[in-house]
């Protein structure tokens, strides 16, 4: 039998938070948010702030609304309860009545979302879990949409292990010096004056690539990933695999369910190296076939430092703090309801754009503040 909650008095709660603790009060429930404040999807200084002024509008201020998940996602953090003597609001958050603000978002919830008890959960977060998600069969797609706030391990190897997962840094390392000696490669060789578009169709008739052309080319491959990332993310991390098959439910736990399931893992936020030169090779080869070895390549270095500035701006939408107004906040909130509300939607993370002409743009209203 569990022992019963610790009852705290508003004398412990003013020494926790001279302390530099944030806490949360939801009726006579405590929950402690000091390591998940600087997460916190409308920023630190936003909750921090609230926290020692209007605290029902900390929940449910601009820009975003908590969902039924983000609610239940706080339960990973119960601390105790609140002796009967009042508390100073000053020192605490407390939150307007559950239902009273929970039936303004119920329509709008994804019906996957529900609450999850790591310790009682369908696997067993002890061992890897890469090889027991298959075996969840049809349940698997609700379970991968209940968010929790733990690290994943995936493999029983020490080593592939540490092939999965990476720091945001390590991509920048990697990468950039790719994309500057490939862009050098690349305008020198425009500078030659030799490159021509369809010269193996007519020689009458092709059309010479200068040099000049090259930042437009540059470009063009930035615009040609955001296209890119938006389908994979939406075709492929978003398929729903068959409930019947074992293999494509682990395939898609590997590739972005893992994401879902803790999305503030910061060691799986970025592309780890070796699995991702797989993936730029393909494209690397398939441009190298398709185009003049020049043009090719710059086309493909355009595209890399776009997936570059896509992992880093990902990175940041989960552990970043940007200032309220700016465009990194609003797209902050965009991304945090697609993972907690609208998993059908909102696939675009550097940008809104491919969204609206496929019609997966995030509902406006749903960023709108209570009234």
């Amino acid at each position: 039998m569990a022992p019963p909650p610790r009852a705290y008095s508003p004398a412990e709660l003013r020494q926790r938070c001279a302390q530099g603790a944030c806490l949360v009060l939801r009726g006579r429930r405590l929950y402690d948010l000091s390591g998940f404040v600087r997460l916190h999807p409308g920023g630190e200084q936003l909750l921090r702030e609230r926290a020692g002024g209007d605290v029902s509008a900390a929940l449910d201020g601009p820009p975003h609304r908590h969902s039924r998940n983000a609610r239940r996602w706080l339960e990973q953090y119960y601390l105790g309860e609140l002796r009967p003597s009042p508390a100073p609001q000053s020192l605490l958050e407390t939150e307007k009545p559950v239902n009273s603000t929970a039936r303004t978002m119920n329509h709008r919830m994804d019906p996957r979302c529900k609450t999850v008890d790591p310790d009682k959960d369908l696997v067993d977060w002890y061992k890897p879990l890469l090889w027991q998600v298959g075996h969840l069969g049809e349940k698997y797609d609700e379970w991968v949409h209940q968010p929790v706030d733990r690290p994943i391990r995936l493999f029983h190897s020490d080593f592939i292990e540490s092939l999965s997962k990476t720091a945001w840094y390590i991509v920048i390392m990697v990468w950039i010096p790719v994309v500057l000696y490939l862009s050098w490669f690349c305008y020198t060789s425009l500078a030659q004056g030799t490159t021509r578009l369809f010269s193996s169709f007519t020689t009458e008739y092709s059309i010479p690539v200068h040099k000049y052309f090259f930042p437009f080319i540059f470009v063009l491959g930035m615009c040609l990933w955001s296209l890119v990332e938006y389908l994979i993310h939406r075709f492929l991390f978003h398929m729903k695999p068959p409930a019947s098959n074992y293999y494509l439910i682990t395939l898609h736990f590997l590739l972005h369910g893992q994401h879902h399931k803790s999305p503030f893992d910061s060691s799986r936020l970025v592309f780890p190296p070796v699995p991702a030169s797989l993936v730029i090779g393909f494209f690397y080869t398939l441009l190298r076939l398709l185009l003049p070895e020049a043009v090719g390549i710059s086309v493909f270095v355009g595209g890399l430092f776009g997936y570059v500035v896509y992992d880093m701006t990902h990175y940041y939408l989960h552990y970043g703090s940007p200032k309220k107004g700016t465009y990194l906040y609003g797209l902050k909130a965009y991304h945090v309801k697609h993972h907690f509300e609208h998993q059908k939607s909102g696939f675009g993370i550097t940008s809104k754009f491919w969204d609206r002409p496929f019609k997966t743009l995030i509902p406006e209203e749903t960023f709108e503040e209570e009234d």
